[in-house]
């Protein structure tokens, strides 16, 4: 009998890795001997999304008001959820990390910065880290090869006016086009990117003979899972969720050191009962040692350092 081992068609885009690190696990070396990397992101889409006054002729549905308006019609409850989270949510998630002193990741869309100046006025005076999520919240795999390399400049150019500095790491709504990952290495300003969903450690792959760094991502550790995915039925759960997550990952973390990637919106974890779950789980969190708790491109610049033996 003959064996004929299955192929994947060619398809734009890169190759699919279904193997990675597997069993045999880095044994990763954080700062001070941390047994787990925690990166906090928050996710500051507000004011970009899709809009009837931003001229898309369409709402946007990610929120947690879950309607079936007609999109012809101008949605002014979506909006205002939008609004939630610029106006009153993002200054109650601030509020919190500054007292407990935890760098976070921004994953901000340029004209949502643009948009409200003092939420950049933040980042740059608490130096956390402006990643881009795109020159708009949009998919990008709507768009032309063309079209995604001129957003890509745009938002570096919005970036580097609001925050004082250009983004060096990427991560785009939901997931990335076939050419994304091309465009960003093409820039040659990105040390990583995190569309990806597939690993808990970062990793390099190879995008037209050049090493690129993956720090990867979940939705698991989520706030969108309140309405918008199947999930939290209640901020119980979401703190339980991270709580298990964390205990187990730091177990492992014990002889094979982790990463854990908590995603957030301001629109979502910024109402009261959201941001007390938040609280509990960052104040257990903080009660063991060995914890680092730090920003996306600062674990992008300890693996280039420390760890690039690690990939392709």
């Amino acid at each position: 009998m003959t064996f004929h081992p299955f192929r994947d068609i060619e398809t734009p885009g890169p190759t699919r890795d279904f193997v990675g690190y597997g069993r045999k696990v880095p044994r990763v070396g954080w700062p001070r001997e941390a047994r787990i990397a925690i990166s906090v992101v928050l996710n500051y889409e507000e004011g970009s999304e899709y809009s009837h006054p931003a001229g898309d002729k369409r709402n946007d549905g990610l929120q947690e008001v879950i309607y079936g308006m007609d999109p012809k019609y101008r949605d002014l409850a979506a909006e205002s959820v939008f609004e939630y989270g610029s106006r009153a949510g993002v200054w109650r998630f601030e509020r919190l990390v500054t007292e407990f002193k935890i760098p976070i990741t921004f994953y901000a869309c340029a004209v949502a910065l643009e948009r409200n100046p003092e939420v950049a006025a933040w980042v740059r005076e608490a130096q956390h880290e402006p990643c881009s999520h795109g020159w708009r919240w949009e998919e990008v795999w709507r768009l032309s090869r063309e079209e995604e390399a001129d957003h890509i400049h745009r938002a570096i150019e919005s970036f580097t006016a609001t925050c004082g500095v250009r983004p060096q790491g990427w991560y785009c709504r939901y997931g990335p086009s076939v050419h994304t990952r091309e465009l960003l290495v093409e820039e040659g300003g990105f040390l990583y990117d995190s569309d990806a969903y597939n690993d808990d450690l970062p990793y390099y792959v190879s995008v037209k003979g050049k090493r690129h760094l993956i720090v990867p991502y979940t939705f698991t550790y989520n706030d969108a899972r309140f309405g918008l995915l199947p999930g939290y039925g209640s901020p119980g759960d979401f703190v339980d969720t991270l709580k298990r997550g964390f205990d187990q990952l730091y177990v492992e973390g014990e002889t094979h050191p982790r990463m854990m990637s908590i995603g957030l919106h301001p629109r979502l974890i910024g109402q009261a009962t959201r941001i007390a779950a938040l609280r509990e789980f960052l104040d257990y969190a903080r009660s063991k040692d060995r914890v680092w708790f730090t920003r996306r491109i600062d674990i992008a610049n300890w693996w280039h350092a420390h760890h690039p033996e690690f990939g392709r």
